[in-house]
């Protein structure tokens, strides 16, 4: 991820007089001007679009799509929780807020299906199928998916591990022993958990195989992982939309179902029997 602030900083003396304008507004409202199409900034600068264009090219990149994807990774995880909250409304307006949210979340689950590497996917599913011990973790919003991937991987396998926090150093106190051959998956969105970061580093250093679960290659988390899986997820809102993680989890989640067919025939045979004699879902 390219750190857009420094860069214009770095450029600013040869700007334009246009260019300053659009740098200055960059600047000052970093968390708009990444979602803005480049005509969408010309506009708010007064400037024409071209010399947006340009202005993106003499920063270094390509065109104005990788500006603007550096951009928006870049601001995604500096977004205050007001600032999130004044986006959302701006995005989904005062027009049908169910229409609107269903929809975005569809193209989320779509775009991560576009993007997604499939060897990655793989790799790390059978990671997975194949580890001593399988390590969880996600905090905050993300702990709502480090619990669904755990209850279902516990449901086929006894070494599964879930991570929790408090929000202290209390997380290395349960990974202390993580060791070559075991997997840790970490599970974090914008704005990106320090502790699962770090939690993910010391995993790596012992010699585990580390499955990052975000939202984009530019993210912190995809440095430090072995399989990085992404997925779409809008973090514009006081509500993060996990609507393609969790997809994209319980996809993971059915692919190693496959690879362990004769475990999971197995272990639900047992569980229908348990779940019959203690009576533990209703029957009407």
């Amino acid at each position: 991820m390219v750190d857009i602030i420094t860069r214009i900083k770095e450029n600013e003396l040869t700007f334009s007089k246009s260019q300053k304008k659009i740098a200055e507004y960059v600047e000052e409202n970093l968390e708009k001007a990444a979602y803005m199409t480049a005509f969408k900034l010309s506009e708010k600068t007064g400037v024409s679009e071209a010399t947006v264009v340009r202005f993106a090219e003499k920063l270094g990149f390509d065109g104005y799509p990788e500006f603007q994807k550096n951009l928006l990774s870049y601001a995604k995880g500096k977004l205050t929780s007001l600032q999130r909250i004044e986006l959302s409304y701006e995005k989904i307006g005062d027009g049908n807020v169910l229409n609107s949210v269903l929809k975005s979340d569809i193209g989320h689950i779509e775009k991560t299906l576009e993007n997604i590497d499939k060897e990655q996917f793989e790799k790390a599913a059978h990671s997975i199928s194949s580890a001593n011990r399988i390590y969880i973790t996600g905090v905050r919003s993300a702990a709502v998916l480090a619990e669904f991937a755990g209850f279902y991987l516990h449901l086929i396998f006894d070494n599964v591990r879930l991570i929790k926090s408090t929000g202290g150093d209390d997380i290395f106190e349960q990974i202390m022993n993580i060791e070559k051959g075991d997997v840790f998956i970490g599970i974090s969105f914008p704005r990106y958990s320090k502790n699962t970061i770090r939690a993910l580093e010391y995993a790596k250093r012992s010699n585990a195989t580390v499955i990052g679960i975000t939202d984009s290659k530019n993210s912190p988390v995809a440095s430090v992982c072995d399989y990085c899986l992404i997925a779409e997820c809008d973090t514009t809102s006081f509500v993060d939309s996990l609507t393609a993680p969790i997809s994209l989890i319980n996809a993971l989640i059915a692919q190693v179902g496959l690879e362990n067919r004769e475990r999971v025939h197995k272990n639900f045979e047992r569980l229908e029997k348990i779940w019959e004699e203690y009576e533990v879902y209703d029957k009407k």
